[in-house]
């Protein structure tokens, strides 16, 4: 059965989003001077409308920070980044983070390549109508995921999927039961909960025979005993 896949490229302008066989992207307006209350609102907005495009699915992609990246509107991408990453986790959905240098090596081979490289080389190899280097960039990333597990869009030079070996991505495999205590409360999983101490096992000790003058109170207690 075919899973779902998201990719995500997200921007304060135009965040790409896209699946098989489509892709979307959605821009907000905002000025560089706008108070700190505003912004704030815009980005909250911009996260709902990428999350509503995302719905259910069973691995959002997402292209991880641009590092390098300098201006003004660099904070408040940060912002917008950990707020879809952190919705996405919220939902449960499982997150991948793909650099963009990795994203560009699977697209065209070459991770220094340009956005319109990657935007030519997609289209080609998916037979996709794209309208931006937004959506080509979330189409790319959406293909890594399926790729990732098992069920490609398309072949892929082993060049290109190399790239799929540089990428952050989630443990899907569930957590192990959490064991519970006497008080019906969770305890920590298995492998974290430390080793008790092994006890050693003492030998038994022999009593002393009695000396000379004294009395073995326990032959005594058996004598009178049996008396």
């Amino acid at each position: 059965m075919s899973r779902i896949v998201r990719g995500l490229d997200l921007s304060l302008t135009g965040s790409g989003v896209a699946g098989a066989g489509w892709a979307q992207t959605l821009g907000s307006k905002g000025r560089r001077h706008d108070p700190y209350a505003v912004r704030r609102a815009r980005l909250d907005r911009l996260a709902d409308r990428i999350l509503d495009t995302v719905g259910t699915c069973d691995l959002a992609v997402v292209e991880g920070p641009s590092y390098g990246s300098r201006g003004a509107g660099t904070w408040d991408r940060a912002g917008l980044w950990w707020l879809v990453v952190d919705r996405l986790a919220a939902r449960k959905i499982p997150v991948a983070v793909v650099a963009p240098t990795a994203r560009a090596r699977y697209a065209t081979g070459d991770g220094r390549a340009g956005k319109q490289a990657v935007l030519d080389a997609t289209a080609a190899r998916y037979g996709i109508a794209l309208r931006d280097d937004n959506q080509a960039d979330a189409y790319v990333l959406a293909a890594m995921g399926h790729d990732w597990i098992g069920e490609p869009l398309a072949t892929v030079p082993d060049r290109h999927r190399a790239a799929l070996a540089r990428v952050e991505w989630p443990d899907l495999l569930p957590p192990p039961a959490v064991q519970l205590g006497l008080d019906g409360t969770g305890l920590p999983y298995p492998e974290t909960i430390p080793a008790a101490p092994r006890r050693r096992r003492l030998r038994p000790v022999e009593p002393p025979a009695a000396g000379p003058g004294q009395v073995d109170a326990l032959a005594l207690v058996e004598e009178v005993g049996a008396a």
